[in-house]
């Protein structure tokens, strides 16, 4: 027989794996396996690591419903996403973040689907409902967002990328779009651009509203000209927006310097900038958020301005972790845009 504490290596669990499979492999009784696998603290770190080393070797799966019913919590985190928001791997960096922030915790990440054909709200009110995890976080916040209206109605546990204009004080995790747009017009205008463009996000989100400002606020202090483009917005298609750009750069008073709020319409403008016979960095000049390392490899004649998913998925993970813990002051980060300008670029 094994002696006590020693795992009995090569015996196969039968049927799905229990706390009391654990205990039997390891010697351990099966509250020191509970909490173990809770990291508890008052716990050596090798007793720790040897049982959670073996309950990933025989598959343990902790059972939800039963925790539930015990605690009052799922020990889930949900993420809600939507299919687009995976372009350019924005959901992949949130992800990661979020993961890292997790890391240690009893949490787990529960990806759930925003599909086109339903409402934003549904999957919220699903989740909230059916109590299917401890807390949530969502993207795309608009000015006077439903979910967010939802949530707080509710003191439910939650965090959304963005911001919004109800009265209330909500956990946020953003960038300081206005500040981004307010610089880049400025350095738009240093390179000699005389009108300055964008085309925006949906006009319910926050954060178009953000982007107006700073442009309106740089381009008054620089004395240049403005406009928002029209027909076409971030969930335009590529070619559509290209086609804009190619058109209205051919008509008078024409924009010669973009300001992009995603990398995608970044490459869409600079595509359109040079069929319409402009070369980036003398004739027409752009600056974009950068927040994957590919966008360089097409076109560095763009000057970037890095936005990181990765830390805002941390800071929404570690935001939200406080906000289940019952804490509700000091819920929110507002990442400042970091301008690393190159010399300025003779037209």
């Amino acid at each position: 027989m094994p002696s006590a504490g020693r795992s009995k290596r090569g015996v196969k669990p039968s049927g799905k794996p229990t706390l009391k499979t654990i205990a039997q492999m390891t010697g351990l009784a099966v509250t020191t396996i509970s909490r173990a696998l809770n990291n508890a603290p008052e716990l050596a770190q090798e007793t720790r690591d040897r049982v959670q080393r073996i309950a990933a070797e025989i598959g343990y799966l902790p059972d939800r419903a039963a925790l539930r019913l015990k605690t009052g919590r799922t020990n889930v985190i949900s993420l809600v996403l939507e299919p687009d928001e995976q372009i350019y791997g924005f959901g992949t960096s949130i992800v990661t973040g979020i993961t890292e922030s997790l890391r240690d915790t009893s949490y787990h990440l529960v990806i759930t689907p925003l599909f086109r054909n339903v409402q934003p709200i549904e999957p919220i009110r699903h989740i909230v409902r059916n109590r299917m995890a401890d807390g949530v976080i969502f993207s795309k916040s608009e000015t006077f967002d439903e979910r967010i209206r939802f949530l707080i109605d509710n003191d439910f546990p939650f965090v959304s990328h963005g911001r919004s204009h109800w009265p209330e004080a909500h956990p946020f995790v953003d960038f300081d779009n206005e500040d981004y747009a307010y610089h880049a017009t400025l350095r738009l205008a240093a390179q000699g651009c005389k009108k300055v463009s964008i085309v925006l996000p949906d006009s319910a989100l926050t954060y178009t509203e953000h982007l107006k400002t700073g442009i309106e606020r740089g381009a008054r202090e620089a004395g240049i000209a403005y406009e928002f483009a029209a027909d076409v917005n971030l969930n335009s298609a590529t070619d559509a927006i290209r086609n804009y750009v190619i058109k209205r750069s051919k008509r008078p008073d024409s924009p010669d310097g973009y300001i992009c709020a995603s990398e995608v319409s970044a490459l869409a403008i600079l595509g359109g900038l040079a069929e319409a016979g402009h070369t980036v960095g003398r004739t027409a000049h752009v600056v974009t958020k950068q927040s994957s390392s590919m966008f360089m490899q097409f076109q560095p004649a763009a000057e970037t301005v890095a936005e990181d998913f990765v830390e805002a998925g941390r800071r929404l993970g570690q935001i939200l972790l406080r906000r289940i813990a019952g804490e509700t002051e000091g819920l929110s980060h507002l990442a400042k845009p970091d301008f690393h300008w190159s010399e300025p670029v003779a037209s």
